[in-house]
């Protein structure tokens, strides 16, 4: 069922066929997902209260398909929170919800000054025009395509989560703490065994 997210992520369409008759649909979203990092949910937390095996951690990723894993954006890992953390006021040098939609707003704008559109929706030939990487950026994105294995889907997408993350430090290139941000978002290409 999971495997049929993946034509609506990467097209915005879907196709049905019934009998004789087809029909296409829009089907733009955006998907946000969640999962246990392993089958008892404990994996990496502190109270090393995890009892999978490599195995049954592996076989539990696996329901998820690296093409689907491809289409999606941001694998980030969130730890538990503690009850300390939960009873502590938050800091006065924290941006504010309307601080953080303004900074946002900002870099739409940019991005629809720049393409047209905003940046998930570029194109490849696009995103080589406006994700030019400088020398140091593009040794990294190498390593990173080498180490994790990444698929030119993949590469694409992360090309086009540090362009954003420029656009909301406000910065015309793409530097490498961008592209080193963008790419350790991408924590389940680094969980998946190479082959």
């Amino acid at each position: 069922m999971l495997e049929a997210l993946r034509e609506p992520l990467e097209s915005g369409h879907i196709h049905t066929s019934r009998a004789a008759r087809q029909a296409e649909f829009p089907a733009r979203f955006q998907l946000v997902a969640a999962m246990n990092p392993c089958p008892c949910g404990y994996l990496g937390d502190a109270s090393s209260r995890c009892s999978c095996t490599a195995e049954q951690v592996a076989r539990y990723r696996a329901r998820i398909s690296g093409p689907l894993l491809d289409r999606i954006d941001l694998h980030v890992e969130v730890p538990r929170v503690s009850a300390d953390h939960l009873n502590v006021p938050a800091a006065d040098n924290v941006e504010t919800s309307d601080q953080v939609r303004a900074r946002v707003e900002l870099a739409r704008e940019r991005q629809l000054s720049r393409a047209g559109k905003p940046n998930q929706s570029l194109t490849p030939s696009e995103i080589d025009r406006t994700c030019p990487l400088e020398e140091a950026a593009r040794q990294l994105m190498g390593q990173a395509f080498q180490q994790l294995g990444l698929s030119a889907r993949a590469y694409h997408r992360v090309l086009k989560v540090a362009r954003t993350i420029a656009d909301l430090a406000a910065c015309d290139r793409i530097e490498t703490a961008h592209l080193s941000e963008a790419i350790g978002y991408r924590k389940l290409d680094r969980a998946r065994p190479s082959h």
